[in-house]
């Protein structure tokens, strides 16, 4: 438990839990718990008097000894101080950095960091790589069963540093369909769809990103079934998906991306082209 210095009240903000079935993850956690015990004790400290000097209660201290809790960088540093570690254990922030967040956040991010072309449809919502925080906040306060404030937390800070992509040297290319409904929705409230609306129009100015807009009224494009996603890397493979198509999982089979990159094609041509798409969000933000 972290002490609140005004009123000498506590949190539970030392860490994340672990998330089920994440192996890979659990092993880095593991180690650094492993780590930070060995240190405590060479120091001579037991788990009561670590928790008092870094400000967190022993079953914080335990449960990220043993690998169930995620360490926080602050809550490293604070250990590396009290054990005079001389910067080893703040040097696992990065070993812990990746962990924290969600197993299925960090696979995607690894297949993002290599692809080289972006194609993304999007029907009900902005799309994650498009959002604004407050946006992807509000979203995802929205889902059920609720997250609770951690978990929350972590999905968030997962969502914001995937949109690091958008910004990589040498640049990919991406291509995105909003359909027109995810552009009217006021998520979070009407200031909240404003700020997205005015973030659209900024990412749109990038020279390597397209956002096309689907009018309602097209109602018989190919997508009606989902979203679709299609990933393409350097090598000339590529991977994708679509809502409720081959199991709703990823295909890297060149019969089945084909059929996606024809949907896809098709979805491009009925959309509006990205200068009207433009004159769109503007007239949205106007209306907003």
């Amino acid at each position: 438990m972290s002490v609140n210095e005004a009123d000498g009240t506590g949190t539970e903000d030392a860490g994340w839990e672990v998330e089920p079935g994440d192996e890979s993850g659990a092993a880095v956690v593991a180690a650094v718990g492993r780590q930070i015990r060995l240190w405590r004790e060479a120091k001579g400290l037991s788990a009561v008097e670590l928790g008092a000097a870094v400000g967190y209660g022993e079953d914080l201290v335990r449960k990220v000894e043993r690998g169930a809790r995620i360490p926080r960088p602050e809550f490293l540093d604070k250990v590396d101080k009290a054990v005079g570690a001389g910067g080893l254990i703040s040097a696992m922030k990065s070993d812990v950095q990746e962990v924290r967040y969600p197993k299925q956040v960090r696979d995607l991010a690894k297949l993002e960091s290599r692809a080289v072309e972006f194609c993304f449809y999007s029907n009900f919502n902005v799309h994650g790589l498009l959002q604004t925080e407050e946006f992807s906040r509000a979203l995802l306060r929205t889902w059920r069963p609720a997250y609770g404030q951690q978990e929350l937390d972590r999905y968030l800070a997962a969502r914001v540093a995937r949109r690091a992509v958008l910004e990589r040297e040498p640049a990919a290319e991406f291509s995105f369909i909003q359909e027109e409904v995810s552009l009217r929705r006021p998520v979070g409230g009407k200031m909240v769809l404003r700020r997205q609306l005015e973030r659209l129009l900024e990412v749109a100015e990038l020279p390597h990103v397209e956002i096309q807009v689907m009018p309602t009224e097209q109602a018989d494009h190919p997508a009606t079934g989902g979203r679709i996603a299609i990933l393409k890397f350097g090598d000339g493979t590529a991977v994708g998906r679509m809502d409720g198509d081959f199991g709703g999982r990823p295909v890297s089979d060149l019969k089945r991306l084909r059929i996606l990159e024809l949907r896809y094609g098709i979805l491009r041509s009925m959309a509006l082209t990205p200068g009207e798409s433009r004159d769109f969000i503007e007239q949205r933000l106007g209306e907003t």
